[in-house]
């Protein structure tokens, strides 16, 4: 199972407009060109399931081809990756699969060429948030996830080998977490996956190749590090981290209470003890700060610069509910300033997220308007810090961690609930530690709107995150204030964090297709919706 971190849940910092989809994506080429050792002349893109069915709403060709030329997840360039692409010389091939069935939703097949005629085919998954995993490699299932570094070994299944192997890296003072063998059959080709506990030096590929028997061998870097440089492993690392780590609600209130701590204080010390652990420095201030700018500028460009998205349903919405909320009849306002200024954050977030500007995750893309919506509306109506604000960050990132870790995020295995669900529970727990709840009224916030939203399904129009997803994101801002109101009133919950977090994964699993990110069901079979696919 995936260690989720900081970066993990309140991230990535990316151009939208969907995190499993566009940064998702983008991760799994990335990855293949590592794997690859350099930018293919041809690279081929074969696209499955809810990748096939609404990817080129949710921009994840471009996203595909950006990721082989090397881009990161918040280069605004990843809009312009096709023509990138033609400029650098590299042909690409996209092929939407909408039959074959696969086990993962968010699956795709990359196939790179080089002049030379070497080729490497990767199967990889994106599951959610911006996270991917490498299925198979050459026909040889694996399953790296990117945690941590990756040493990937390509050899004949020959006496001699891993022992090799082993030894280049321990000559080297590299520490192996672990170890897996994978074979097509007895003395056939074989891969070695080894995930270390600190990086990788580029001259370890020669002294892995001095064998006869290794084929190729490639170092993937870790994508979950933290913002600073490399540091030593602490030798009580493990013991840091299971002092701090906790797996359900139940585990994160007897943390807190055992260390007289809040929730933001539990998860910065679990997320430095990660980072700890994978030997990275934290950076969890400097990189809360980023994520405070990216967020106020997402939230607030629209609202003075409208411009229509990519898909062309939304744009300029943002703008009209402040001009709409500014009217000098009282009548004409429904909401409280506080609710009102986090519908408008709510839909600029998503206007920017629409046209491919750069978000932030939270905890993906199609919910990246909610925790900014609630957050920001706070500091302007309520007077919170800057520092304040980190706080409410870190207990959002506290209880989306559970979630992601015993349900998911993802639309295309969840549903809308697991999306814009999440980011509401998650922000109506922030609301409530900054209004100095308790850690047991937070996670009462956080079950009260997801039982609030149970079922929520993701029906994007033309498989664009744009309609209904904007207006969701609006709404469930309201939502989350409502649901902290009434858990800091002490109001008691039959039903706990756990259990509600259980019961939507029951839900969502429960959930047709249709229903899943697939743009077949739903709002976006509405007769308007499939009439302005028609003409598309």
């Amino acid at each position: 199972m995936k260690t989720y971190g900081l970066r993990d849940i309140i991230g990535p910092i990316m151009v939208g407009p969907s995190s499993s989809h566009t940064a998702g994506a983008l991760a799994l080429a990335s990855m293949a060109r590592k794997l690859f050792g350099e930018q293919p002349e041809r690279a081929v893109f074969t696209l499955y399931g809810s990748f096939a069915a609404t990817g080129s709403g949710h921009g994840t060709d471009k996203a595909l081809v950006a990721g082989i030329l090397g881009l990161a997840t918040d280069d605004p360039r990843v809009a312009d990756a096709f023509a990138l692409a033609k400029a650098a010389g590299v042909q690409v091939d996209i092929v939407w699969d909408t039959t074959t069935e696969v086990a993962h939703p968010n699956t795709v097949d990359i196939r790179c060429e080089s002049r030379e005629g070497r080729t490497l085919e990767m199967r990889g998954v994106s599951i959610g948030g911006g996270a991917a995993v490498i299925r198979r490699i050459n026909g040889i299932d694996v399953d790296i996830t990117g945690e941590r570094t990756s040493v990937v070994v390509h050899q004949r299944d020959e006496r001699g080998v891993l022992a090799h192997i082993a030894g280049v890296l321990a000559g080297c003072g590299i520490n192996i977490a672990n170890a897996n063998l994978h074979r097509t059959a007895k003395r056939g080709d074989a891969y070695t996956v080894l995930e270390t506990d600190s990086a990788v030096d580029a001259s370890v590929r020669e002294l892995l190749m001095d064998h006869p028997d290794i084929i190729n061998a490639r170092v993937v870097p870790a994508t979950c590090a933290g913002d600073g440089e490399e540091v030593p492993v602490p030798e009580d690392a493990e013991e840091r981290f299971a002092r701090w780590d906790y797996a359900s609600g139940e585990e994160l209130l007897a943390l807190c209470e055992r260390e007289h701590v809040t929730i933001a204080q539990a998860f910065r010390a679990r997320e430095e003890a990660l980072c700890a652990k994978q030997g990275t420095e934290a950076g969890i201030d400097a990189y809360l700060d980023r994520v405070l700018e990216v967020m106020g500028n997402a939230a607030t460009e629209p609202l003075g610069n409208p411009q229509p998205s990519v898909g062309g349903l939304i744009g300029g919405e943002a703008a009209k509910l402040r001009a709409a909320l500014e009217d000098a009849d009282p009548r004409h306002r429904l909401v409280d300033p506080l609710a009102a200024r986090a519908a408008q954050y709510a839909l600029a977030t998503l206007e920017t997220n629409g046209r491919m500007g750069v978000i932030v995750a939270t905890p993906t893309a199609g919910s990246a308007g909610v925790l900014p919506g609630v957050l920001l509306a706070l500091r302007d109506e309520r007077g919170f810090s800057h520092d304040q604000l980190r706080e409410g960050i870190l207990t959002a990132a506290g209880l989306g961690y559970l979630i992601a870790r015993n349900a998911s995020v993802s639309g295309a295995e969840g549903g809308c609930q697991a999306e814009v669900g999440s980011a509401a529970a998650m922000a109506a727990a922030a609301a409530v530690a900054l209004a100095g709840g308790a850690p047991d009224r937070c996670l009462a916030a956080g079950a009260n709107v997801m039982m609030s939203l149970l079922g929520l399904v993701c029906d994007p129009v033309g498989g664009l995150v744009e309609v209904p997803c904007q207006k969701r994101n609006a709404t469930a801002a309201s939502v989350a204030f409502v649901s902290a109101q009434i858990a800091l009133s002490g109001v008691q919950n039959l039903i706990s964090f756990d259990e509600a977090v259980a019961v939507m994964d029951e839900v969502g699993r429960g959930l047709p297709p249709e229903l899943r990110e697939t743009a077949l069901g739903g709002i976006a079979k509405a007769p308007s919706a499939c009439a302005f696919c028609a003409g598309c």
